[in-house]
């Protein structure tokens, strides 16, 4: 689990992320030409009320899985 301070809202905080989902955020991040900071500022904006560090979880797991389903479904 790594520790990783972003600038969200303007305002610091801390995430606690494995270094598998950090790498993949920042992969999608890449893909669409934006910050983590910008990334993570969506994701937290549509979290409700679950955790940050979670909620970045499951939007990394929910954008790979649509990334198959769009594989899938021009095979």
């Amino acid at each position: 689990m790594l520790k990783h301070s972003i600038i969200v809202a303007g305002h610091y905080t801390t995430l606690s992320l494995e270094p598998q989902f950090l790498a993949a955020l920042e992969e999608i991040a890449t893909q669409r030409s934006t910050s983590v900071s910008a990334l993570v500022a969506d994701v937290n904006a549509d979290r409700g009320n679950a955790n940050l560090s979670s909620a970045i979880r499951v939007f990394v797991l929910r954008h790979y899985r649509d990334r198959i389903s769009a594989l899938n479904q021009r095979a």
